[in-house]
């Protein structure tokens, strides 16, 4: 039988932490509590053995970054982000920065089709290049959201995989291209306290989803922070992917998983190019924990919201914010978090 491996990571002044490595050819049985396990522990871990074939990974790579190599004019004419199509160091409404640049795309092939036309010089590539690499991790995603419904027992081990094979699942991917910094000399990731802007590439933050499906070139600079606090350098791997557990998943399994908390330095001497696609649920879904979460000793956490409502909630704070605050059930009623008109 194969056991998950660990990429074992010691810093300074502490003992080494092991991020999950998970075999996806494993005996099922075992693997489905090796994925649990992850998601309890970390909220975080790699996947080898995946399905996703090596040219779907190459042939988007390629488009996003012949498109980050046009000129900025070039460039913002498929911006601004509102929400979707091209941004530049701005991270949301409301005033978070970033040494970025990105791509955002609602995986709606329609959307997909009619943003292709100001991104790229061949619409039609662009958009097969970004419509098989969605096909290709929304089913990774659907396989690891399943595992995780076998290993936590579920009535219905497909209850979570539904979710995003939903036509209206409001799933979206994302492309984020960090150039090299300007002062090589001034980086030190052993030193980084998360408040420097000019080595910050992306601010600490969890995905509000259910599941995201990370992949980068081979360049570092992804950062997991654990349970306790401690911040771990992810080393780069771009032939894997890396697999992040939501604020959605977490309310689902009504906290047994945590989302995890994460950031993006940039690095001194190369360009690094991230894809993210996010496994969302349709806007009108009702969020609330399964009912094998919800047990006497183990009552429900937090109120029951839409998708749409907590993105509202999203948006409404800076990137950094522990939304979830918002819908634990000692807080009181937001009034903020009426449904968004149509």
């Amino acid at each position: 039988m194969v056991v998950a491996s660990s990429m074992m990571i010691r810093t300074k002044k502490t003992k080494a932490v092991g991020i999950p490595t998970i075999d996806l050819s494993m005996e099922r049985a075992e693997l489905s509590k090796q994925v649990v396990k992850a998601c309890e522990e970390y909220g975080f871990f790699k996947v080898v053995n995946h399905s996703v074939g090596k040219e779907v990974i190459s042939t988007l790579e390629e488009q996003g970054a012949e498109f980050f190599a046009k000129t900025a004019a070039e460039k913002h004419r498929a911006g601004p982000a509102t929400p979707f199509g091209y941004g530049c160091r701005n991270i949301g409404p409301n005033g978070d920065m970033g040494d970025l640049e990105y791509l955002l795309l609602h995986t709606n092939p329609l959307n997909i089709s009619d943003r292709s036309k100001t991104i790229s010089n061949d619409p039609i590539k662009f958009s097969c290049a970004v419509n098989d690499y969605i096909e290709s991790t929304r089913e990774l995603a659907c396989e690891i959201l399943d595992l995780v419904g076998e290993g936590l027992r579920l009535q219905d081990k497909y209850s979570l995989s539904k979710l995003i094979r939903d036509v209206q699942s409001d799933s979206l991917l994302r492309i984020n291209h960090y150039s090299q910094m300007v002062k090589p000399k001034s980086w030190d990731p052993s030193l980084m306290k998360g408040n420097s802007n000019s080595s910050i590439g992306f601010g600490e933050h969890s995905d509000p989803q259910i599941l995201t499906i990370l992949r980068s070139n081979n360049v570092g600079g992804l950062q997991i922070s654990t349970h306790d606090g401690l911040w771990i350098p992810v080393p780069p791997d771009s032939n894997e992917f890396f697999v992040m557990v939501g604020d959605a998943l977490q309310v689902l399994t009504n906290g047994r998983f945590t989302s995890v908390r994460h950031r993006a330095l940039t690095n001194p001497l190369k360009s690094r190019m991230s894809m993210m696609y996010f496994a969302a649920p349709p806007l009108n879904w009702w969020i609330t924990p399964l009912p094998k979460m919800v047990t006497p000793h183990n009552p429900t956490l937090y109120k029951p919201f839409t998708w749409a409502q907590y993105k509202q909630a999203a948006y409404s704070l800076r990137l950094g914010a522990s939304r979830l605050d918002l819908f634990k059930l000692h807080q009181q009623q937001d009034s903020n978090l009426a449904p968004p008109s149509p």
